[in-house]
């Protein structure tokens, strides 16, 4: 897997095959940061079920001010952990290791909000709706922030966001957000 573009271009990051994760394709992600490259630039980030860090590191090389990436798999931790390190972006960068919801609570306790959330769960796993209503809720979201959503099945409804733009691909869907004001 390679950085798509920024600052870090063309770098390399490991975590093709990590146990349990799918990275985002690379023409997801190209389309992805098109349409919110804009939005990026000194920007706090959350990349949640993070795998290697894939769209973190985008975001950073986009110019993203901080970026925090989660994930309860050890192996992505560790995956994340040596990317950072090798790209040397470790000042950007807070790794959690710690399931989604637990992570959700601890960024609440701490008042951490963000202006961009990428959430990419696994497949199986239809939390997204669950995770919007609590990122609202709980006030995690900086003014104007967006949601980024890839998801496979079930369709996103939330009374507190509204979409943006859709896109597919193939089996995929690509969702960004807002919240209703």
């Amino acid at each position: 897997m390679r950085i798509i573009s920024g600052f870090l271009k063309r770098k390399e990051i490991k975590g093709y095959n990590i146990d349990g994760t799918r990275p985002t394709m690379d023409r997801v992600k190209e389309s992805m940061f098109a349409i919110i490259q804009n939005d990026i630039k000194d920007r706090i980030c959350l990349d949640l079920f993070s795998g290697s860090g894939n769209l973190g590191i985008e975001a950073i090389s986009n110019g993203a001010k901080k970026c925090y990436f989660v994930d309860n798999n050890k192996i992505a931790i560790k995956t994340i952990n040596e990317n950072i390190n090798n790209l040397k972006i470790n000042d950007k960068c807070e790794v959690i290791y710690k399931d989604y919801m637990d992570a959700l609570k601890y960024f609440k306790e701490n008042r951490i909000k963000f202006h961009i959330v990428f959430l990419d769960p696994p497949y199986d796993n239809l939390v997204i709706n669950e995770i919007l209503d609590f990122l609202y809720k709980n006030k995690l979201l900086k003014r104007n922030a967006i949601v980024i959503c890839e998801y496979q099945k079930g369709e996103i409804e939330s009374e507190y966001f509204e979409v943006e733009r859709e896109k597919k691909f193939g089996y995929r869907k690509i969702g960004i957000y807002t919240k209703k004001e």
